[in-house]
């Protein structure tokens, strides 16, 4: 039986760049040090959720892979012996950034990444003025803990992302977050779209038979365009098994780090039970590839 302790650091983050890779890297030790071999940071962990408004000053924050994020957190986790999924705002060349997640392996060395799929571009998160959407595909990462299907945020409301990363061998479905209300929204709204979040994603572990592994933000982050506005990040992190379990879940107003244990055996235990992949009907799909069908 394979058995894995995994790890995710669920953080607010300032406009201090050097204090938000402070914190994150004391949640990677503190996850490290409860024997979790691979960890999971938030979306864009380094500063402020910049989103909010489009401001082509924030491009300055973007930088390359390998660069100065990946080249620090890659001798933490050498240095810990863990693998370690991080958040970077990518500059792949003048004017052409994306929203990558990258794995670094426990010898420091960078094991793959994902650009992120699935733009949003709605009030307070005005991501497509900033992310070319990615061109790698949903491809599983390989890691000496597994293949990690790696995802970002807005890709975790589409099955088929999930789908596809399990039909390319996904062990675990991994998700680094930053979502979170408007100030102006209702106790009633904001309880129907947090559960509605934790429920779609608790639907991808259980239709692929996966772990899932959501590291979101937490904590108020103003806007610039008004006072008083912005958003704020619910936190609700969370490790769940391959039947839509809870493992370890987080509060939603304070910095937490999470560790549980994870038996990779499960999947075929739970896949022989409910053999979804089994019963798929593929050649009645072909409408998957239309956007609408009138």
């Amino acid at each position: 039986m394979k058995k894995l302790t995994v790890g995710l650091v669920q953080q607010s983050c300032t406009a201090d760049r050097n204090a938000n890779m402070e914190k994150s890297s004391a949640g990677i030790r503190k996850a490290a040090s409860k024997g979790a071999e691979l960890i999971v940071l938030q979306e864009l962990h380094l500063g402020p959720y910049f989103c909010q408004t489009e401001d082509p000053a924030h491009f300055d924050l973007a930088e390359p892979i390998p660069g100065p994020a990946s080249d620090a957190l890659g001798s933490l986790a050498r240095e810990l012996s863990v693998v370690i999924v991080a958040s970077v705002f990518e500059r792949r060349a003048a004017g052409l950034y994306h929203n990558t997640a990258v794995v670094l392996e426990k010898d420091g060395s960078i094991a793959g990444k994902y650009r992120k799929m699935h733009i949003p571009h709605d009030p307070g998160y005005h991501e497509k003025y900033y992310f070319t959407p990615g061109d790698l595909g949903f491809c599983p990462v390989a890691s000496s803990v597994g293949r990690l299907g790696v995802l970002v945020c807005w890709d975790q409301w589409y099955p088929e992302a999930a789908r596809l990363m399990a039909l390319s061998g996904a062990e675990l479905l991994l998700y680094p977050t930053a979502i979170g209300w408007e100030t102006g929204e209702s106790e009633v709204e904001r309880r129907l779209m947090l559960d509605a979040w934790i429920t779609i994603q608790r639907s991808h572990a259980i239709a692929n038979g996966v772990p899932v592994i959501c590291a979101n933000r937490v904590g108020f982050e103003p806007a610039s365009e008004s006072a008083g506005s912005g958003q704020i990040f619910w936190g609700n992190s969370f490790i769940i098994g391959p039947q839509g379990e809870f493992m370890a879940k987080a509060g939603h107003d304070t910095d937490e780090v999470l560790t549980a244990q994870i038996d990779l055996a499960r999947t075929e235990v739970v896949r022989r039970n409910w053999p979804f992949l089994r019963d798929r009907r593929i050649d009645a799909y072909g409408d998957l590839l239309r956007l609408y069908r009138d």
